[in-house]
């Protein structure tokens, strides 16, 4: 059971609260799309939930916002309690390095930086003294079973070691939410289930995984599934490919 799922997680803040949530692009013009369509959505603290969609159904769009990349054309996003929308671009910044971690189906690991670097380096912008970056570092990549990787360079490391140097440096800074986009597409399937077991296993500890994915097989081993279809979010049942079974409210 995860966290979420008991008494006291019940009355926690919700790590991602979403109203109305819209999205349009060039708006009023002949090009206009509307992308996302009043989503509605509460993610507790400890789950893992995946989004499942085709392509242009959305979820990059919403995942994007989730993740303060982008800003709404309507509705109201919380992260972890904290309205987005009241936020200046220097505060975005700060909540995006102490609340979200991201991860990435490219790794978008430094490659002259060895694999301690590139975990540590988030922690640069946190004005954190080296020696205590290097500490911390370490010890992310010991919890992802790589101590004996820390000094060398991506190149020199499997599609799935740098996957795990990627989830390290992602939970550096000790965010209450992950967002993983397609984190297993680059790898092999047995690979790709080592990385599932790990999000798992950080689920088991307290930690917040969003999942971006189109994989049937991927979603399954998540607690819940969100589909998007047209812009409009629903939940999802794992018979018969996902399909959605009705609108998901706050």
């Amino acid at each position: 059971m995860s966290p979420a799922a008991g008494g006291a997680a019940t009355a926690a803040v919700p790590v991602i609260l979403t109203r109305a949530l819209g999205k349009v692009y060039s708006a009023g013009s002949e090009a206009e799309v509307v992308a996302l369509k009043g989503v509605d959505v509460r993610i507790m603290p400890g789950e893992f939930v995946a989004i499942m969609g085709p392509s242009g159904s959305g979820k990059s769009t919403l995942m994007n916002l989730v993740g303060c990349l982008d800003t709404p054309t309507s509705g109201q996003y919380l992260c972890d309690g904290v309205d987005v929308a009241t936020l200046d671009a220097e505060e975005l910044a700060v909540l995006r390095r102490d609340k979200i971690g991201f991860v990435f189906q490219g790794f978008n690991l430094l490659p002259r930086m060895s694999a301690l670097e590139n975990v540590a380096m988030p922690m640069g912008y946190a004005n954190i003294r080296r020696a205590e970056r290097l500490r911390r570092a370490s010890e992310a990549m010991a919890a992802v079973g790589l101590q004996k990787r820390e000094g060398h360079l991506p190149s020199e490391l499997s599609g799935g070691q740098q996957q795990r140097v990627a989830i390290a440096r992602a939970l550096i800074n000790r965010p209450p939410l992950l967002l993983a986009d397609e984190p297993t597409g680059a790898l092999d399937s047995k690979t790709g289930e080592e990385i599932l077991a790990l999000f798992q296993r950080l689920r088991d500890e307290g930690h917040t995984v969003v999942l971006i994915t189109h994989d049937a097989d991927v979603a399954a081993h998540c607690d819940r599934v969100l589909v998007m279809k047209d812009g409009e979010l629903h939940e999802g049942t794992f018979q018969e490919g996902l399909h959605p079974q009705q609108g998901v409210r706050a």
